[in-house]
């Protein structure tokens, strides 16, 4: 009888084995279900479109790969000028979107700081009595609501890179300036063109 029993178990097995094999046998032959899931690469980063002008061989409009810095934005420009003057710039700044770039040359006349410019009304505000941000001094912008040195020292610096302001509400390009401050000096400020 026990003879008997390990006969029936392994004709049992032997079937049970060729049926798993079988079953195998037609899922890896069977045509898949479903659709296909296809991926497409990831998209690249948008390039940056930075104006660069001023002193550099080629100024222009120029598209600059992501994280690109000031340094990258002359190169592509063709590089600096003779008469550039890249003292009062920061050429490891990354560039914005939509940014201009402006290299001043050495010629350009900039406003001095404070302590040796002397302040001459007739060149800083206009006959209405109002601030021209395109020339004032250090003192002059400070004395307008809400600026302090800090952002004095910024408008200054941003004309000086970006070159003058053509409107006044260019002046909230200057960071730390928003609408809010801007609504305090919007009917103190004025914008003259350099000479």
């Amino acid at each position: 009888m026990n003879a008997g029993w390990r006969t029936a178990w392994n004709i049992s097995f032997g079937i049970l084995i060729g049926l798993l094999t079988a079953a195998i046998l037609w899922m890896l032959s069977s045509p898949p279900r479903g659709k296909a899931i296809t991926l497409s690469a990831p998209p690249s980063p948008k390039p940056l479109m930075v104006h660069i002008s001023g002193a550099v061989l080629q100024p222009g409009v120029y598209a600059l790969p992501a994280g690109s810095r000031i340094q990258d934005g002359i190169q592509a420009a063709g590089g600096l000028g003779p008469e550039a003057d890249t003292s009062l710039l920061n050429l490891a700044a990354l560039v914005q979107d939509g940014e201009r770039v402006y290299v001043p040359s050495q010629t350009f006349t900039t406003p001095a700081p404070p302590i040796t410019r002397s302040y001459t009304p007739q060149e800083t505000t206009t006959a209405g009595g109002l601030i021209n941000i395109n020339t004032a001094s250090l003192g002059e912008l400070e004395s307008l609501p809400g600026i302090g040195p800090t952002l004095a020292q910024r408008i200054i610096e941003y004309r000086v890179t970006h070159g003058p302001f053509t409107t006044i509400e260019a002046i909230q390009d200057v960071a730390g300036i928003g609408p809010a401050r801007y609504d305090q000096i919007k009917n103190l400020i004025s914008v003259v063109d350099i000479p």
